[in-house]
């Protein structure tokens, strides 16, 4: 069996969450390895829609294995949340679930602090969800985290959550808002140890055991490529390293242990908040291309920015993820169109750009080059296999293979798990799809 990392190419929403969910009966075990609440996968479990931020996807699949690994930045009132919206639709039980005792923990002061950051930089802020992701990374870099593991002691907590809540009181109060009692921070907490205990665990040691024994796993990530903190559009990124190299440093595992890495990219490309955005629509049919996709987020339900598929964006997340198999998501939303451009190349200041630059500055003022490819007439949607699929659109898949060097393996159609098409011969059994094809 193989371990698999499946990631987004683009700046996230990239359809994640129904692949994982789609993807999880052929795994044991089910790892998320960075970001927070922030992200947002959306899966359609019997038409029932399931939103999850912090539990991977594979819960919805009966006795599969979640972790939450030392990347990722916990709430704990979140995790709570979600954890018993979850027991309202599904059964599964607490063993399931796992979370890394390194994971860092989001704390009230991270919100207030993030809210300050954001209002502060006015026309120039980042667009984040100001839910702490990002302050508690940094206390993470600078040594002052607090960690799951630390709720196993009391006395522990008590004096980090003192030291720290103090410290960002002196900034809160600054910005003219009321300081937080580090006391009643402390007591919410504790109650927090009490419900989380039973969850926290060696996640490292866990994955190396599972993996020993011949089990296989899929490790999740959040947002996409283009927001990784190290290789995305920074400043416009999120505070993690979601590329595949976040799987080995945000769950502890080697990298010899990954088999595979998996990319999805919509058919078109989306962005939510602030950055820059080459091929960003914004006349009507980019809101009409929003509106037929639900391009909503998932988490905060702000409308997404929409615009054509990249493919200098989605060839670097390529090369940088070492990924040379793709999924191609919402090709549906396409459907009718009778022309669909595609971005083949960039442009600055009159010269051709040999890839894709990651500075806001010159991305701002890049101008993609389009090519028009047809549009098809047979709607995709309700179309089973591959080579059912319109000529129309195996030229579009093609031309989009050739200019990002990778080739698509899986097609999703829709929302639902059925609305899915494999390529068999591309997968090269890196998938068990006769316990995928079995569970759907």
């Amino acid at each position: 069996m193989s371990n698999v990392v499946v990631l987004g190419t683009q700046w996230g929403d990239e359809g994640k969450g129904k692949i994982v969910d789609l993807l999880s009966p052929a795994f044991d075990v089910v790892a998320r390895y960075q970001g927070g609440h922030n992200a947002g996968h959306t899966v359609y479990r019997n038409g029932m829609k399931v939103v999850l931020h912090l539990i991977p996807s594979g819960i919805l699949r009966p006795g599969t294995l979640c972790v939450i690994g030392n990347g990722v930045v916990l709430d704990p009132r979140a995790f709570l949340d979600e954890l018993a919206a979850l027991r309202r639709v599904i059964d599964f039980h607490d063993e399931q679930i796992v979370i890394s005792g390194h994971a860092h923990l989001i704390l009230p002061y991270h919100r207030l602090v993030e809210k300050i950051s954001e209002d502060r930089l006015g026309e120039r802020k980042i667009g984040t969800t100001c839910r702490g992701i990002g302050p508690a990374y940094e206390d993470k870099a600078a040594r002052r985290g607090i960690r799951a593991g630390d709720l196993l002691d009391l006395v522990v907590l008590e004096d980090k959550i003192r030291q720290n809540t103090v410290e960002k009181n002196v900034l809160i109060a600054r910005a003219g808002l009321e300081p937080l009692d580090p006391r009643a921070v402390f007591e919410e907490f504790a109650g927090y140890a009490l419900a989380l205990g039973r969850f926290i665990g060696d996640a490292s040691r866990l994955l190396d055991a599972q993996i020993k024994t011949g089990r296989s796993v899929l490790f999740e990530g959040a947002q996409g490529t283009l927001l990784d903190m190290d290789h995305g559009t920074y400043p416009f990124v999120t505070s993690s390293n979601s590329t595949a190299g976040g799987a080995c440093t945000g769950l502890g595992v080697g990298p010899t242990r990954i088999d595979a890495v998996l990319g999805v990219a919509k058919a078109y490309t989306t962005r939510v908040g602030a950055g820059p955005f080459p091929t960003e629509l914004l006349d009507e049919l980019g809101k009409s291309i929003g509106k037929k996709g639900d391009e909503f987020g998932a988490t905060t339900g702000r409308p997404r920015r929409c615009g054509w598929f990249d493919a200098v964006a989605v060839s670097y997340a390529c090369r940088v993820n070492g990924m040379d198999r793709l999924v191609m998501t919402k090709p549906d939303v396409l459907d009718g169109l009778p022309e669909i451009p595609v971005c083949t190349e960039y442009y600055y200041k009159g010269s051709r750009l040999d890839g894709f630059p990651t500075e806001p500055w010159m991305l701002e003022k890049i101008e993609p080059r389009l090519k028009t490819m047809p549009g098809w007439k047979t709607p995709v949607r309700e179309i089973r296999e591959w080579n059912d699929l319109p000529p129309a659109f195996l030229d579009y898949v093609k031309f989009l293979e050739d200019l990002v060097e990778a080739r698509f393996a899986i097609v999703s159609t829709g929302v639902e798990r059925r609305d899915t098409i494999f390529h068999d011969e591309r997968l090269g059994g890196l998938l068990a799809l006769d316990k995928i094809r079995a569970a759907v």
